[in-house]
């Protein structure tokens, strides 16, 4: 199942940053492809008009900065 959306990551000032999702991910995890073996198989990340990581089936672009961190340990949480 595809999902997408925005999320907002504190920054030190007390504004937010945008970091836009897209996330396919199933009902079971798998070792294969999944992002620690979980449901995630696909996983693109975008802040301020730049990819900051990317997932398909394998790291193209891990993550690059502190907000896709976040952005990641959040949608695998909600996700896995």
């Amino acid at each position: 199942m595809w999902k997408e959306g925005i999320i907002g990551i504190p920054t030190k000032n007390g504004e937010y940053k945008k970091v836009k999702y897209w996330v396919k991910h199933f009902d079971e995890p798998s070792e294969d492809y999944g992002i620690n073996g979980g449901k995630i198989s696909k996983l693109s990340l975008k802040m301020d008009g730049k990819w900051i990581a990317n997932y398909d089936r394998g790291w193209d672009i891990k993550p690059t900065c502190k907000e896709a961190e976040m952005a990641l340990c959040i949608l695998l949480n909600e996700h896995n």
